[in-house]
């Protein structure tokens, strides 16, 4: 289903009826890529899995880079969780997780629940100790790759090593040729977002008042960026729930779909009937002018 949202067409899958659950996914995905959670929960609640900006179905972002950020992407979803007319349990991934966090922590009237499967919040890596600034300086390095390639003109290679630092080398080369032309385009997206995640001006501090009920998920050999950032977030919110899939890395919705599915599911299952006070206001238009304010 395509919808209008802040003047950009956003391409939403939706299925079932009840509380509304809103699934974000990571880099280079869509949607789709929860299309076994949201048939999962869709028995019991209404499901919405949008493509984020760039992605599947949805616009590209073409204003210049240094206006993108994260409050911009962040204010489309909150726009979509209005239009659904209650607070919504919301799940994302890797940089759909730093959506999440985003949305969770500038408007949490408009959640239940919040599900972080590592989610990309680099900013978050600032101020660290010495490993956190390790962790960071890696990242950084996986980002000045991309911006090389999309100079060079090589979307090919440089979506290649993208792909092979988050899930071993090979990964790229093990996908199909069809799979490969169709990601290759979405690497100037991926440059996007590195650049909103390096430049997001919150601090772990900003974090640390955000009191909805949390999961936050690892995969047991993720990269040394997301363990950082995992656990910067566990400092700060110390009631979140913590699980670990053994075995798992980066993409651990993908790779580790079943067991991801049982520990979202549980929690927004734990979480359905609980009465937190909410300021329930929906969005509005005026959402996308203050973006850019609303970190």
């Amino acid at each position: 289903m395509r919808m209008e949202i802040l003047g950009m067409s956003i391409e939403v899958s939706q299925q079932g009826r009840g509380d509304p659950v809103v699934l974000l996914h990571c880099s280079g995905s869509s949607g789709a890529q929860w299309r076994s959670l949201a048939a999962k929960l869709g028995k019991r609640y209404h499901v919405a899995a949008p493509d984020l900006l760039g992605y599947g179905g949805s616009s590209s972002w073409t204003a210049s880079r240094a206006q993108f950020c994260l409050a911009q992407e962040a204010a489309i979803v909150r726009s979509l969780i209005g239009r659904l007319g209650r607070p919504a349990h919301l799940v994302g991934h890797s940089y759909g997780g730093a959506v999440a966090l985003h949305i969770a922590r500038t408007r949490p009237d408009l959640l239940k629940s919040l599900t972080l499967v590592e989610p990309s919040a680099f900013h978050l890596l600032r101020g660290g100790d010495a490993i956190d600034a390790a962790a960071l300086r890696e990242i950084m390095n996986v980002a000045a790759e991309v911006d090389v390639a999309l100079a060079c003109g090589d979307a090919v290679g440089g979506f290649g090593r993208f792909v092979d630092y988050w899930s071993g080398p090979g990964s790229w080369a093990g996908m199909t040729a069809e799979k490969r032309a169709a990601c290759a385009p979405q690497l100037a997206k991926v440059a996007l977002e590195f650049h909103a995640l390096f430049t997001e001006p919150a601090e772990l501090e900003d974090v640390r008042g955000i009191a909805l009920p949390t999961l936050i998920l690892q995969g047991g050999c993720t990269k040394l960026p997301s363990r950082c950032v995992v656990s910067r977030l566990r400092g700060a919110l110390p009631e979140a729930d913590f699980k670990i899939v053994q075995g798992a890395g980066h993409m651990l919705p993908v790779t580790h779909r079943d067991e991801v599915n049982r520990h979202v599911a549980a929690h927004i299952d734990g979480n359905a009937i609980q009465t937190r006070r909410s300021t329930w206001k929906p969005c509005n238009p005026q959402e996308q002018a203050n973006a850019t304010q609303s970190a």
